[in-house]
């Protein structure tokens, strides 16, 4: 059975939460790629950002932000309105990545993880041993395990 560590992609390419947001759109658009993974100054994980997370900021969000109840003004107060604005509105990494995202290590099957590929529509998935980000699986990853 294959393992991800024989497939991963090692020489990894990675933002910092401090990144600015249109330098994380030009890696991923030069490199190719549709995710970045985000590690601090040690190398661990903090989150991953991906073309869909730069792409938020281009997204039409028509929802007022007060509405009104029996003639008085009430402020739409929803946390994951919040979230959805302030993810719109992102000029750096941290403030557009998902955080604690899902990762698989060296050791894990490789059918393991397709299946989360699949299953959560994920392009990259970050690999992590001992807490450090040590590579990166992508279905591209994958397919050539396919055709070789």
């Amino acid at each position: 059975m294959q393992k991800v560590k024989e497939i991963m992609t090692k020489d990894v390419v990675t933002a910092s939460p401090e990144t600015e947001v249109a330098k994380a759109a030009q890696i991923l658009l030069g490199r190719h790629i549709n995710g970045l993974p985000v590690v601090d100054s040690e190398g661990r994980l903090v989150g991953i950002i991906c073309q869909s997370d730069i792409i938020v900021q281009q997204k039409k969000f028509p929802v007022p932000s007060l509405f009104t109840l029996l003639d008085g003004l009430l402020p739409m107060g929803s946390g994951r309105i919040e979230k959805e604005l302030a993810k719109m509105s992102a000029t750096t990494v941290a403030q557009a990545m998902t955080p604690n995202p899902v990762f698989v290590t060296p050791e894990t099957a490789l059918e393991e993880a397709a299946t989360l590929m699949v299953e959560k529509k994920f392009h990259t998935l970050p690999v992590v041993e001992n807490g450090l980000l040590v590579g990166v699986v992508g279905k591209e990853d994958v397919l050539k395990t396919m055709v070789s």
